[in-house]
């Protein structure tokens, strides 16, 4: 019996951590390079390590952080205090712009709100073809960025999405992919603990959590190509008015997809073949 991780399990559980035991497995993973269910023990250098980390785990600091890197699609990517943490539930969003793209030759892509440029990167692992840029603004995220992206094609700019648009050429991109801050500001006074430890600047959508989509509707679709396509990361409740935003600005084929979850995550988002083209409709 691993007496030591049993009580790390237990450290973690009474402090509240959801899958407290999975936490405690990975943790000691990490620090002894060892299987907990195969393991005699930690050394004392070791368990002195798993205490500090289990302190900060306690505290809610997401596994994420203390692991220093986590798992995304088929690759994993550097991440840390300053960046938000990769999860599944973004998987589907890089996965549907990886769809939109079949045929497409050398098409150009834009992560926006990049973050660890985890769709970024997973689009440029489907398509190594693809001329992909992550921008984000981040000084904190612009690191892990940089870590991640180093030795792919993947380029990268640090630039603030609320006037880089205007850099763009008209029609010269093909997809443009985003995980925008969409919290509302009741949502940003009621955080998960773990949540509380990532950057508010990736989190806040303002008052209705709709800011980012209202710009990416209004401003970024003349930098799409006719027919091209925006793909949005959403809250499980925010389909139908982001939807309706496209329907605003013109957009066309809008359609929403769920995550593996069952919830709403993906709002897909059509720019017109044709001037004064629009035709909006929802899945959702």
């Amino acid at each position: 019996m691993n007496a030591a991780f049993q009580s790390l399990c237990a450290r973690l559980q009474a402090a509240g951590v959801p899958d407290a035991r999975f936490d405690a497995a990975q943790l000691y993973r990490f620090v002894t390079r060892r299987d907990p269910r195969l393991d005699d023990g930690p050394t004392e250098a070791e368990a002195a390590r798993l205490d500090v980390l289990a302190a900060r785990r306690a505290a809610r600091e997401p596994l994420q952080y203390l692991l220093g890197e986590w798992d995304f699609l088929d690759f994993t990517l550097k991440v840390g205090p300053g960046v938000l943490c990769p999860r599944a539930d973004s998987e589907i969003v890089c996965e549907t712009a990886i769809e939109l793209l079949r045929g497409i030759p050398d098409p150009v892509v834009l992560d926006l709100c990049a973050g660890t440029g985890c769709l970024g990167l997973g689009v440029a692992r489907a398509y190594p073809e693809a001329r992909v840029t992550c921008v984000e603004k981040s000084g904190e995220a612009w690191r892990y960025l940089q870590a991640n992206t180093q030795g792919t094609t993947v380029g990268t700019v640090q630039a603030d999405v609320f006037a880089w648009y205007k850099t763009l050429q008209p029609g010269s991109v093909d997809l443009i992919v985003s995980n925008p801050p969409y919290l509302t500001a009741a949502e940003m006074h009621a955080l998960m603990p773990e949540t509380a430890h990532e950057p508010a600047m990736a989190l806040d959508g303002g008052t209705d959590g709709l800011d980012f989509y209202r710009l990416l509707c209004a401003r970024y679709g003349a930098a799409l190509r006719p027919g091209g396509w925006l793909v949005l990361e959403i809250g499980c409740a925010q389909a139908a008015q982001v939807l309706a935003l496209g329907e605003q600005y013109g957009w066309q084929n809008g359609r929403c997809r769920k995550d593996y979850g069952g919830n709403d995550r993906v709002v897909v988002l059509q720019k017109p073949e044709k001037n004064g083209e629009k035709s909006l409709k929802s899945d959702c």
